[in-house]
């Protein structure tokens, strides 16, 4: 196990949820991942055990844990199901910009409900047009009295449709760039909010990525987060402080395939003897453990840097999730490897993980800006 410095109440609580996800969310993963619709009775147990609570300050409702507890959260989860893990990482996304940037009343009045769990959270950057080029949105906001109008779309939203909160990306000056975006709170009930396209996807079937649509929607101007033009900056903080959670995601994945494996390779005999009496199958063991446990590393050791407040942890965010979504990737093929055509069938879970684990290695920044943001950082 990675070095980690939980006290022992954070301790206790991961204890909990690692019992919690092996005894009631392993259970419903195969089945959520069949059916593909959203998994309300995890939402509702991950609020019920105040794990939705964990990213949210006392104050507002929240149990105040360190970045560090969520990861390991998010891991343990994600160690039995992709889904049930993205629910409280997604949590944690939708509301770090009101966390951020937020006012006083912004915070009391959204922040409360999203920490009980009654309300969820959506983040809603990303365009048709406009995925890893932000600059290039299209969703206008303009200013009229006390209202911003807001007219355009959103594409691949994670809980979209389903949030009540979601935290909203729109220009409000075309003439500078990224300096003309602003954020906005946006409740899915505001007049001129809809839902268009549900998206069928390849794996995290049972959480719900949908297309928004503005159409002369209206925010109350109290909505705004921070100044006009301060939302690029704050998008860009946000996924700073969420990327480790994408990649403790893509980690627990890759940890539930090498158990996967393991346990296989242990019990599938062949030529008279368990396959893991082979050399080829047990180097193939190594390696994934140590891509496993090297990834465990860099999560843990930026959430550590998040939690000291330091400055210069992007970079080491970035890393975190490209080495863990990529590891995530190499473990879950390996898995099916070693489990050969059982590998393959949806009788075993591994193929499930597989399919699960791509998407580590493009939302939140696709791999290829973390090498960006990495190379960037080393030039600077």
């Amino acid at each position: 196990m990675a070095v980690c410095h939980l006290n022992e109440d954070e301790q206790a609580i991961i204890e909990a949820i690692r019992e919690l996800a092996l005894e009631r969310v392993a259970p419903r993963a195969a089945e959520i991942d069949h059916t593909g619709e959203f998994p309300w009775d995890m939402k509702e147990l991950l609020a019920q055990q105040d794990i939705l609570a964990m990213p949210f300050p006392t104050e507002y409702g929240g149990i105040g844990a360190s970045e560090l507890a969520i990861v390991m959260a998010i891991e343990e989860l994600a160690r039995h199901c992709a889904t049930t893990s993205l629910l409280l990482a997604v949590q944690q996304l939708g509301a770090t910009p009101i966390l951020l940037a937020g006012n006083e009343g912004q915070k009391r009045k959204y922040l409360p409900p999203l920490a009980s769990g009654e309300w969820m959270a959506a983040f809603g950057l990303t365009e048709a047009g406009s995925g890893s080029d932000a600059a290039a949105m299209r969703t206008m906001a303009v200013r009229k009295g006390d209202k911003y109008i807001l007219n355009g779309s959103k594409r691949f939203i994670t809980n979209g449709g389903l949030a009540q909160v979601n935290s909203l990306f729109a220009i409000t000056d075309p003439k500078v760039g990224t300096r003309g975006i602003s954020a906005f709170i946006v409740e899915k009930d505001f007049p001129g909010f809809s839902v268009g396209r549900i998206e069928d996807k390849m794996g995290i079937k049972g959480s719900q990525t949908a297309e928004l649509i503005f159409t002369d929607c209206e925010v109350p101007a109290e909505n705004l987060l921070g100044r006009e033009g301060d939302g690029f900056k704050i998008a860009m903080m946000t996924l700073d402080r969420t990327r480790p959670g994408i990649g403790a995601q893509a980690l627990g994945i890759a940890q539930g395939a090498l158990d996967l494996a393991v346990s296989y390779s242990k019990q599938r005999v062949q030529f008279g003897r368990p396959i893991a009496d082979n050399q080829g199958i047990q180097f193939m063991l190594a390696d994934m453990a140590v891509k496993v446990e090297a990834a465990r590393l860099l999560i843990y050791n930026v959430a550590e840097m998040i939690d000291r407040d330091e400055e210069d942890f992007s970079m080491y965010s970035s890393m975190a999730k490209l080495f863990a979504s990529d590891a995530a990737m190499a473990v879950t093929g390996d898995a099916i490897q070693v489990l050969g055509g059982y590998g393959y069938m949806k009788e075993y879970p591994a193929e499930r993980m597989m399919r699960d684990a791509k998407i580590t290695q493009i939302y939140e920044g696709t791999n290829q800006i973390q090498r960006l943001v990495i190379a960037r950082e080393l030039l600077t």
